[in-house]
């Protein structure tokens, strides 16, 4: 008896070990250091110190199947697929001709934008492509028509971030591989929350723009042309035709590929950069130099995210290592917490890091910690994981930190204040909450 006391005892301290090691990552993210850095230094010397280097003789395998995850491979591809639509021009050429169609109507204009954005979102996945591009061209012609700078900055940020749920969707990918779970089934599970984001986003526009007309006038036709060609960035602009049937050929082709079975995520992702590669070369706006950039850029973003998903294996060896896991397990089970409400937790959490911090640090960090208890409360983690989706799109565009704000503020004239841009977003903001709530009540109750 007296023996399994002295291990519990044991097994607590080293859990408190394995919970002052997450704190320190998180202290030295928060003071700048870089997230990987962060993550893989002081998980190894806290592993070095407290476990020895026996223990650490596990890390390399650990990193080889890391490096051998077959699903990682789409991260790559579809970042190069959607550098090369953003450097084609299609979106330019889109958001023109929808423009024209719709902008004579009352927030047609701001539709047109919430189109274009849902299309760019669903054949690329960058968010910050595509809010750079829909400030550059929807900004200057929204101003002009006389719309109100917070409904033009909230409805261009908010479009340009929905890459973060909109299948194919890199943070759908991370999920996926960091919860275990079926990066095509997450998919599929992710589309309709997805639907209903941008219906209620639709909605929101459409009421809006009747409810306070002079925010959101209509504008003539032929005015409306005029001053979408100065907002052109140059004279190159792929024809309509090419604008609409290029995203739509790579959503038939990378989305409708994997929903139907007929490939992988990892093979559509593939399918999908060689057709947005032919699709640069078709717009006319082919040279080396550009594919050298998307080359290069497509090299440091992938980097990037794989250096901080090695340190993240490092940091989640440290803490099972040293029994966090099932300290937690044990402080919440204790807790006589229901699974809902552990949810309801996670989800605030994970909310208001999004203030402060990445979205990939907090699928690397916050998430594995949290993933043992998923199981050991049932949680179907595919529910789990939409929600999470949902709830990283907001850190997005929530202040100080988002980076749907930062992309639109180097686009936008310094005539708008930044307090324009972050008052735009919030009803967009509480749309997503109110997505998250129903998709939270649905899995709850079903």
């Amino acid at each position: 008896m007296r023996t399994t006391i002295i291990d519990q005892k044991d097994q607590e301290i080293m859990g408190t070990l394995a919970l002052l090691v997450f704190l320190v990552i998180v202290f030295a993210i928060l003071s700048g250091y870089p997230v990987a850095i962060s993550l893989g230094g002081v998980s190894l010397v806290a592993g070095y110190i407290l476990l020895g280097p026996a223990f650490m003789q596990f890390l390399p395998s650990r990193i080889v199947g890391v490096l051998s995850n077959y699903v990682l491979l789409a991260v790559p591809m579809f970042i190069v697929m959607g550098l090369a639509l953003q450097r084609s021009g299609l979106a330019e050429s889109l958001m023109k001709g929808l423009a024209k169609t719709m902008g004579g109507l009352r927030g047609g204009l701001a539709i047109a934008v919430l189109l274009v954005g849902a299309l760019l979102a669903a054949s690329t996945g960058i968010v910050g492509a595509s809010v750079v591009t829909l400030g550059l061209i929807a900004f200057p012609v929204m101003q002009a028509q006389g719309y109100d700078a917070r409904i033009s900055t909230g409805i261009i940020a908010s479009a340009g971030s929905l890459g973060q749920i909109i299948p194919p969707s890199i943070v759908l990918v991370l999920l996926g591989s960091v919860m275990q779970v079926s990066v095509g089934g997450l998919f599929s599970a992710a589309i309709w929350p997805s639907v209903l984001i941008v219906g209620l986003y639709g909605v929101y526009i459409f009421f809006y723009a009747f409810a306070k007309p002079e925010l959101m006038p209509a504008g003539a036709t032929a005015q409306l042309e005029l001053e979408l060609e100065v907002s052109g960035k140059d004279d190159k602009t792929p024809p309509l035709w090419l604008g609409i049937g290029g995203p739509l050929l790579l959503i038939i082709g990378v989305l409708g590929s994997i929903l139907l079975g007929a490939a992988s995520p990892t093979e559509a992702s593939g399918l999908g950069a060689v057709v947005s590669l032919g699709l640069f070369a078709a717009s006319g706006r082919w040279s080396w130099n550009t594919v050298l950039e998307i080359g290069r850029e497509s090299l440091r973003l992938t980097s990037m995210i794989f250096l901080i998903l090695l340190g993240a294996t490092t940091f989640a060896l440290v803490f099972r290592g040293l029994e966090g896991d099932h300290l937690l397990v044990s402080w919440v089970t204790e807790s006589g917490l229901s699974a809902s409400t552990f949810v309801l937790i996670l989800l605030l959490v994970v909310f208001i890091a999004g203030f402060f911090i990445d979205f990939i640090e907090i699928i690397f960090i916050v998430v594995p910690v949290v993933l043992p208890l998923v199981h050991a409360y049932g949680i179907d983690p595919m529910w789990l994981a939409v929600l999470l989706g949902i709830n990283l799109q907001t850190s997005f565009l929530t202040p100080p930190f988002g980076f749907s704000l930062f992309y639109l503020r180097g686009v936008v004239p310094e005539t708008v204040p930044t307090s324009d841009i972050y008052r735009g977003v919030i009803p967009f903001v509480l749309i997503q909450v109110v997505v998250l709530g129903i998709v939270f009540y649905w899995g709850s109750a079903s």
